[in-house]
C-alpha cells in the first residue's frame, strides 16, 4: 500500500488554542487531538446559562455551512453545502491516525446515532473532514468511519480548502507534520458544530470530552429540528 495511507506507528498532536471564541458568548478554550501524558484531552467552556433544550453549547453567532467541495469515500465530489441542504448536520474536522480525541469522538457519535429510531437516524448527516488528506485516502477514511457508522460521511482533499472552511467556523487547523520518527502530527480544533435543517447553520456545539449521553439527549431533538 502507498505510503498516502494512514501511518502505522502511533501519531501524536499538539493542543490548540483556537478562535472558537467567536461563537460563544463567553470564553472558550479548545483542545486539538492529541495526548497528554494522562491520555487525556480538557477543554474547559465558561458561559452563562443559555434557555436551550440542548446539552449542548448554544452558539451566540450561527455560522453558514462551508462551502466546501471535495471528495467523499467512494471517490465522488462532494458539495459539503448542496449534498447536506435542508438536512441536519454534524461536523468535526480531524485524521484517522488520531490517538483519543477523533475515534472517541466519532465513536460516541456513532453509538448515540444507533440509539435513534431508523426514521431519526435518517434525518441527520454526520460528516468527518480530514485534516490530514495525504494519508487519509477515500479507502483509510470509508474503513475507519465503518467502526463508527456505515453511514458516516468522509471527506478528504485539498487542505487549504479544508482550512478556508474550518476558519470560518472559527476552528483552526495547522498543516500536517512527519516527525523524524515517522509519526505525524496533526494540530486541529476538536469541536463537533450542528447545524440545523431550518437555516443550514451551526446552533450547538460540542466540545471535546462531551460524554456519549450529552449525544444520545440531543441527537433526537436535532433530527427534529428543535429551535435552539
Amino acid at each position: 500500500m502507498p505510503h498516502t495511507t494512514r501511518t502505522t506507528s502511533a501519531t501524536r498532536t499538539a493542543r490548540l488554542a483556537g478562535a472558537a471564541a467567536l461563537a460563544l458568548a463567553a470564553a472558550l478554550t479548545l483542545s486539538a487531538c492529541g495526548s497528554s501524558g494522562d491520555g487525556t484531552s480538557a477543554a474547559k467552556v465558561t458561559q452563562q446559562k443559555e434557555d436551550t433544550p440542548y446539552q449542548g453549547t448554544k452558539l451566540a453567532k450561527n455560522f453558514d455551512k462551508p462551502d466546501l467541495q471535495l471528495t467523499d469515500t467512494s471517490g465522488q465530489p462532494f458539495d459539503l453545502r448542496q449534498k447536506t441542504n435542508g438536512r441536519t448536520t454534524l461536523l468535526f474536522f480531524g485524521y484517522t491516525s488520531c490517538p483519543d480525541v477523533c475515534p472517541t469522538t466519532m465513536g460516541d457519535i456513532g453509538v448515540a446515532m444507533k440509539a435513534l429510531p431508523a426514521e431519526e437516524r435518517k434525518k441527520i448527516d454526520v460528516v468527518f473532514v480530514s485534516t490530514d488528506p495525504q494519508r487519509d485516502t477515500p479507502k483509510v477514511l470509508r474503513t475507519w468511519l465503518d467502526s463508527m457508522g456505515s453511514d458516516f460521511i468522509g471527506l478528504t482533499g485539498d487542505l487549504a480548502k479544508v482550512k478556508t472552511a474550518a476558519k470560518s467556523l472559527g476552528i483552526m487547523i495547522e498543516d500536517p507534520v512527519v516527525n523524524a520518527d515517522g509519526t505525524v502530527t496533526s494540530t486541529h480544533g476538536a469541536q463537533v458544530l450542528a447545524f440545523l435543517p431550518s437555516d443550514d447553520k451551526a446552533h450547538v456545539l460540542y466540545m471535546s470530552g462531551t460524554e456519549e449521553k450529552t449525544y444520545e439527549h440531543d441527537l433526537p431533538l436535532l433530527a427534529q429540528g428543535v429551535k435552539a
